[in-house]
């Protein structure tokens, strides 16, 4: 008897814990916590889960762009160039007598781990997000921007952020000024130009001691030093450099063309161009009456307005069908999923049909969790990367379902929201698998009978910190935005989708575990 009594302790002790673990624990038959007589049971939801392919789309100021070429044999050959504003880091610089530029160096760090440190203090690094063989290659030519790019939208009467899209390539392109300007004798800087992960090493002498200066893996283009003594030198005493209003006007920014180079092969990387910048540093006279030069420089920051422009091509077969319009299943769902970022595509998830959410209401379910388990069709999507997060939302509002609101937090920023999920699980390797918990959104659903049931959206994330859409070129009937972290990524996906014909185990569907009174 007393055995059986502190069992019975025991279940309505943990019942309790796991009810105080979770304060929204919005739930049909909420006054049932008490009762003793309890089964737990899983219930499997069959969703409609379909492609939605995404047109040209908003893609200026991104946290991160790509540029480079990266081919894709599951979706294609996407192409990436880059614009961007420059401005003064200090305005209104004065300029001495008989300026001479030493040097004129384009930098912007790569994204990179350290991963040894030899005993001579020299490093050896790991470049990250890079897409393709490391060895690749891509033409790489920086012109002066002719393509003015203003804050506001004038067809919004200035009270709308302008807007800049990912098919505007030839619009830079057609207007971009004069020659390159990383006109380097050395092709690894413009025609063979390849993302190195070596550091900068110099050393200098200071009071007769070797002083070494070490710098992590970055981008570091000679640019024409004649071209910036015109420009920028030149330009101070005619007001040109004021202001960065003034500034931005007179020199508008910098156009980053890329083209394959040869027959080399490419690749892609991922770049905070906010962390970029031109240093020119010069020579002037100290004085009329003293010979003596000083060194000085103008440092221009890439902190204004920026688009990503990318294009597409040798789009792969199965990817263009299963996108077409008319061959999307609505109804019955679709057998894969195509989920790409950048200008790529989406899926659209629909659950409980029918009569389902009423027969659970009816029977009184708490609901304990519901997860969205996606399966990775390894055989279609090859040897391509794999990208390492989904994201899941409520499309018809374009906004996070609740359950994103998790605090919980990963090894890095990008992987935090870990209950959340929608991480690249690995564990079985003949079966990788996303999974997205939207436990708290199926409880409001349930508990509240006038609750919309949402379509919901899936893309790739970049960050799963992100979440804000950015708007389509041309809205369509299905969609006129997409999360904003997608058009980030330059990675795709294919998952299993949730049609009949899809073998059971790998097919999509709705898991809910629940708790019912006997």
């Amino acid at each position: 008897m007393y055995n059986n009594f502190f069992k019975k302790i025991l279940l309505v002790s943990c019942v309790v814990f796991l009810y105080s673990c979770d304060k929204d624990y919005n739930s049909i038959g909420g006054d049932l916590i008490g009762e003793n007589h309890f089964d737990f049971a899983k219930y499997t939801s069959n969703v409609v889960a379909y492609n939605q392919k995404i047109e040209p789309i908003q893609s200026n100021n991104l946290n991160v762009n790509a540029l480079g070429i990266f081919d894709n044999s599951a979706f294609g050959t996407t192409t990436a160039s880059f614009a961007t504003q420059i401005v003064l880091e200090s305005v209104n610089p004065t300029i001495g007598k008989n300026p001479v530029i030493e040097s004129v160096v384009l930098s912007i760090p790569y994204f990179s781990t350290l991963k040894s440190t030899d005993t001579n203090g020299d490093r050896t690094f790991q470049l990250d997000s890079i897409q393709g063989p490391l060895d690749g290659r891509i033409k790489l030519s920086v012109y002066e921007s002719g393509y003015f790019m203003r804050d506001l939208d004038p067809a919004g009467s200035f009270k709308e952020t302008q807007k800049y899209y990912t098919n505007q390539n030839a619009d830079f392109d057609n207007v971009k000024v004069g020659s390159r300007l990383n006109n380097s004798t050395s092709i690894a800087q413009n025609d063979a130009f390849f993302f190195s992960a070596a550091e900068y090493k110099t050393t200098t002498t200071t009071d007769g001691k070797d002083v070494v200066t070490r710098v992590d893996p970055e981008m570091r283009l000679d640019l024409n030093a004649a071209y910036f003594k015109t420009k920028i030198i030149d330009a101070a005493a005619s007001g040109k450099l004021v202001t960065n209003d003034v500034f931005k006007e007179y020199f508008r920014g910098l156009y980053f063309k890329v083209e394959k180079s040869g027959s080399s092969p490419s690749n892609m990387a991922l770049l905070d161009f906010k962390e970029g910048k031109i240093t020119v540093k010069y020579k002037e006279d100290t004085s009329d009456t003293d010979a003596t030069r000083v060194e000085k420089s103008i440092v221009l920051k890439f902190t204004g307005n920026t688009v990503s422009l990318l294009e597409q091509s040798n789009t792969n077969a199965a990817y263009a069908s299963a996108t077409t319009t008319a061959n999307i299943n609505t109804t019955l769902g679709d057998e894969k999923l195509y989920l790409k970022g950048g200008e790529g595509s989406m899926a659209i998830l629909e659950i409980f049909k029918g009569d389902e959410l009423k027969t659970i209401r009816e029977n009184g379910w708490l609901i304990n969790e519901a997860n969205l388990v996606f399966h990775l069709d390894a055989t279609a999507l090859g040897t391509v990367p794999k990208p390492n997060r989904i994201y899941l939302y409520d499309l018809n509002n374009n906004r996070p379902i609740v359950d994103y609101s998790d605090g919980t937090t990963g090894t890095n920023e990008k992987n935090g929201k870990l209950v959340f999920g929608g991480i690249l699980n690995t564990d079985k390797t003949d079966d990788n698998t996303y999974k997205v918990r939207i436990t708290n959104h199926v409880r409001n659903l349930i508990k509240n009978a006038d609750s919309t049931n949402v379509k919901l959206g899936v893309v790739i994330t970049e960050d799963i910190n992100i979440f804000n859409s950015y708007k389509l070129r041309t809205a369509n009937s299905t969609i006129s935005q997409a999360p904003k972290a997608s058009v980030m990524s330059p990675l795709g996906t294919i998952l299993y989708g949730s049609k009949a014909t899809v073998a059971d185990d790998k097919r999509l569907k709705l898991e809910i575990y629940y708790t019912k009174p006997n």
